[in-house]
Parts: structure tokens; sequence; C-alpha cells
């Protein structure tokens, strides 16, 4: 068997019992992407240099009997909103296309920490805004699986990368769904968790109530090591929560006997792809079998997050890109007359379509005259949607709901209506909005042979709960095993 087909897990032990090399690993996993990579175009960037000079420090190490870390030369990807020092980060767009930070996100610095070996960094929806990776300024990534179709997004270069076999983990960034829908369309575990349980310290700001950094790795127990190694309290973070350190690769039982899974029905629209709604199905079967008990829940309130979220996700967005002004931070036009021509220009010129159509958005549901109507409005349904939420949770353990209404999509299918697209993260933004963890995991395929995701959600914190109703459901079933087809147009 290749190296770069193992799971973490696996390579990190044959790592440790010296039974590979980890220069052999990195090698795999290099050659891997020099064979796939021009096919499925994921990565923005590669870090082969640093990657190999680590690998060199950490074979010492191990050599010497010293600790390598948990993830000890296993080589990892990052999304390319999440800073890292020396190494462009440039968000998939113009703006920022030359900026290099000189410092790392915590979660980038906890990685390395635990000995992970950075790989490079990986394409996305410009500045974070889209479900497909189709706005990045830098490339088109396309989904291992069907390279016609579009990877999900925005994290689609993470999800691709650990779908493709080029990174044995990634990190993304979820505000509406960007790690959950991507996860579903690339057949492989995307984890987002609670708001506050990982530092966003580093990560280049969307919209700051709602961004999570979260990993995408081939199997459940992947997951639960690195939010072991990701998690946790850091000053540097106002929203990080200061809690007791929990090792969730404890929750790992194959027992749900005494778990109440909740199904909302009344949120399950009819709108859902028939074969979405038949893998679903056949998900609520697989856990009543294993001795879950099923309980209608109802998320009455739910049904509006995806217009709460476009207010709210906007508004804070118009904020947070303000400073990109062609001054202060990012790309500076060429030619301009004066101040406010250089401002105007170098926006319009920096900027994608997209990310424009979500600035003047959100400019204008927070202008006088509309911030009751629109902003504030929306705040006082997101207060309605998380107490729906703790209400459900009174009845049930984990709520279980199809990541994405359909799989993936051909490139180009929703361009002319930005409304279609913003659909998709229907079953995803309401997580976002209650702040609540949830995990998207291999749950079948269409007939076209395309990936469907299955999602679970669980009280705010409660990760260990979620990843136990989770892994239960992955070792009950066989999805996680298949690998992409790479299937091309004829």
């Amino acid at each position: 068997m290749d190296l770069y087909s193992l799971t973490l897990t696996d390579i990190a032990k044959k790592i440790k019992n010296k039974e590979v090399s980890i220069k052999e690993v990195l090698d795999s996993v290099y050659s891997r992407i020099e064979e796939v990579e021009p096919k499925v175009d994921a990565y923005i960037t590669l870090t082969q240099e640093r990657a190999y000079q680590k690998a060199e420090e950490l074979q010492k190490k191990l050599d010497n009997n010293e600790d390598i870390g948990v993830l000890g030369g296993v080589p990892i990807a990052i999304k390319d909103n999440i800073c890292t020092n020396g190494v462009k980060t440039t968000c998939a767009s113009r703006m920022l296309e030359n900026f290099t930070p000189i410092y790392n996100a915590t979660v980038v610095k906890k990685l390395e920490e635990a000995g992970a070996i950075i790989l490079g960094k990986t394409n996305m929806d410009e500045f974070a805004m889209g479900s497909s990776t189709e706005t990045s300024y830098m490339k088109k990534t396309k989904n291992p699986w069907d390279l016609t179709r579009v990877p999900g997004g925005s994290s689609g270069g993470s999800a691709a990368v650990v779908s493709a076999d080029m990174a044995y983990a990634s990190l993304g960034s979820d505000t509406g769904g960007s790690i959950r829908q991507p996860a579903s369309y690339c057949s492989v575990v995307g984890l987002k968790p609670t708001y506050g349980l990982i530092s966003r310290f580093g990560l280049i700001a969307f919209a700051s109530s709602l961004d999570q950094i979260g990993p995408f790795t081939k199997t459940v127990e992947d997951a639960a090591t690195m939010l072991n190694v990701i998690a946790g309290y850091d000053k540097m973070d106002t929203t990080s929560a200061n809690l007791e350190k929990v090792d969730y690769t404890k929750a790992l039982v194959n027992d749900v006997k005494d778990k109440v899974i909740g199904i909302p029905t009344d949120f399950i629209t009819d709108g859902i792809n028939p074969d979405v709604r038949k893998a679903y199905d056949e998900a609520i079967e697989t856990l009543k079998n294993a001795g879950a008990k099923i309980q209608e829940v109802n998320l009455e309130y739910a049904k509006y997050s995806l217009a709460t979220y476009y207010i709210i996700a906007t508004a804070e967005a118009s904020s947070n890109l303000g400073r990109y002004d062609g001054i202060r931070y990012g790309y500076r036009a060429k030619d301009f007359n004066d101040l406010d021509d250089l401002y105007v220009k170098s926006r319009t010129e920096g900027f994608g379509e997209e990310v424009k159509r979500r600035i003047m958005l959100g400019t204008y549901v927070l202008s006088s005259g509309y911030y009751d109507a629109y902003y504030k409005r929306a705040q006082q349904v997101r207060t309605l949607i998380v107490e729906n939420f703790k209400k459900a949770f009174e009845n049930c353990d984990v709520i279980m709901i199809p990541t994405a209404p359909n799989t993936s999509f051909k490139f180009g299918a929703h361009n002319a209506s930005p409304l279609e697209m913003y659909l998709e993260d229907i079953y995803t933004v309401p997580v976002n909005i209650a702040g609540l963890p949830g995990i998207s995991v291999p749950g079948g395929f269409d007939k076209e042979g395309l990936p469907i995701g299955i999602q679970f959600i669980s009280k705010a914190f409660d990760e260990k709960n979620l990843l136990q109703v989770a892994y239960t459901f992955e070792q009950n079933t066989t999805y996680h095993n298949e690998k992409p087809t790479m299937k091309e147009e004829k």
C-alpha cells in the first residue's frame, strides 16, 4: 500500500515505531502531489524546502528517542486564509496575492509544536466567500471524484487535498458550512467545532462572529486527534473559551445505545435531491440498527437561518474588509488621480465580483435607515434560532440532517443566480448562527457516483458526544473506505 493513502493515525504510528522514515512519508506525499495536483489544482503554494528541513529535524529527534509529538512527521495542508510565518497567505485574492505574514496563526503554531509538517497552502473561495471555490482569483480547484465538478467551498482546496491523498489532514475555516459542505462533496470528514473552542488568532476574518477553524480528515478518529491538538484557550483571541482540556479520542466508542438522535423533519425541505434523501433515510436506519433511539425534533426557526446568515455575514464582511484600501493593506492600483480614486480603483481591481457583492450588501444593511430593519432584526432572529436549538437538545443528544441538499454540481451551474448558490448552504448555516459544533461524514453516493455527506450537530462544547455518534455511524458503514475516481469528461 502507498504511504500517502494511509490515515493520519496509521502513518503517525508507523513513524513513531520507526517502520518508515519521515523523509519516506514526505517523498510519498509530494510524489502523489506531483502526480495528481495538475488534475485537481488544490494547492496555491507548496513549501517543500521548509517541509524537508522540518522532516530532517524531527528524524534526528526520533533517532535519539526524543518525543516528536502526537503528529510527529505527519504532512498537513493549511487553507490559505490562515497565517503562516514566511509563507504567502493570499485568501485566493488579488488583494493579498503578495502578502507574507510575519507570524503563525495559533492553530499553525500548535500543529508545528505537535510535530506536524506543513505541506503548503490550499485554494479557496476568495476571502472564504463562496460555496464552490469558483471565486478564487488564483485557480479553479476540481472535485477528485469528478474533475468536471466543484469540490465545494469555501475550503474546497483543503477538502480536495485530503480526498485525493495529497495530505493526511488539512485545516479549513467554516463561516456558514465551508468545512462541512466541501467535506460532503469530496467524501471526507469535516469538523466545524463550537465557536470559541479553537483560536481564530491568525485567521483572516470574513465574519468574526461566525468564522471557526476546523480539520478535514480521512476518518473520525483522525478528526478527534486533530481536535486534541488545535483546541484550547488562547489569550490572543478574545472569543476563545477558557475550558478544561479534553481528550477527544476517548469519545471514539462504537456505541449509540444510550443516544437519542434528533430528526428535524420540518427542516428537511422538498427541494432536497432524492438520492440525498435516500442516503439520509438509510443513515437513520443505520443508527437505529446500532441501538440509537430516533426522535423527531422541532427546528421551526432554522428555515430563517439562510436569510439571517447573509445579513450578519455580509455586514461583518463589510466591516472586516474595510482595511483593504490600497493604503494600509493589500493591492494598490497603479494609475490613479487622487486619494479617492486610489481607494476606488484599488478595491475595484483587488476584489472579485462575489466579494464586492457581499461588501455592498453588508454596507447596505448597516446603513442609516436600514440598520434596524435588517441587521438588528437578523440578530433578533439569531437569538430565536439559538433558543430553538437549546429546546431541541432537551429531547435529544445529537441532531442529524444532510450536510447539503445536493451533490457536487458542474462548474458554472449557479453563475447566473447567486441565490441558487447560497441555497447550497441551507443545512449548514444554522450551526454557525447558533455557534454549535457540526461534523460531516461520508454517507453514501448518488446514482452518478458522487459523494453524499451526513451531518451531526450537538450542543455547544459537546464535541465528545458528537464524535461518538459520528464514529459509530462511520464504523457501521464503509463509505469512508472508497477512493475518488478522478473521472474526466470524455
